[in-house]
């Protein structure tokens, strides 16, 4: 076999073995790191923060009618990856952030999705464990305490499975 011919084969199995090695290999490590809840806000997006902000900056998908239970002016708009949950807006323009629930990709000091109550407490020692959701929505309610700026966590724990499912700032917004 000539060298032309043994380049002209090689150049495209290289080329494939390369593609094929960078999609398998894991992502870049900004997008595989979890977000950071704090009592204040979610990977960027703050109590307070306006609608037209989060979307300019990609935080949220469009505005669309929220929960049925919270009347007719109610809005709220999905989180953008790497998260995933939603935003609940004011009844009032111009929109503004109330409640941000995560359902994937954030954590509060190490704390996400999957954790335990154990975990939660060994995080938040001061956080109070409520079972009286349990029997309606099938979760049990750890709250981490007021902060001083007004801030706290709330975590959702599935009564079946002992895992958080839901983690809300300032608190999980009921709608089923």
């Amino acid at each position: 076999m000539s060298p032309l011919r043994l380049v002209l084969l090689l150049v495209p199995a290289s080329l494939a073995a390369v593609a094929a090695v960078a999609i398998a290999s894991p992502p870049a490590a900004r997008d595989s790191a979890a977000a950071v809840i704090t009592p204040t806000r979610v990977d960027g997006i703050h109590l307070g923060d306006t609608h037209a902000d989060l979307r300019s900056r990609g935080k949220v998908g469009p505005i669309g009618p929220g929960c049925e239970f919270g009347g007719p002016n109610t809005r709220s708009a999905k989180l953008r990856a790497p998260l995933k949950g939603q935003v609940d807006y004011t009844l009032n323009s111009p929109r503004k952030v109330t409640t941000i629930t995560v359902t994937k990709g954030a954590k509060a000091r190490g704390v996400g999705i999957g954790a335990t109550i154990t975990a939660i407490k060994a995080k938040f020692p001061n956080a109070i464990v409520d079972h009286s959701t349990e029997s309606v929505f099938q979760l049990t309610v750890v709250r981490t305490p007021l902060r001083p700026n007004g801030g706290r966590i709330m975590f959702g724990v599935s009564t079946q499975s002992h895992k958080t499912t839901i983690i809300g700032v300032p608190n999980i917004a009921f709608c089923e």
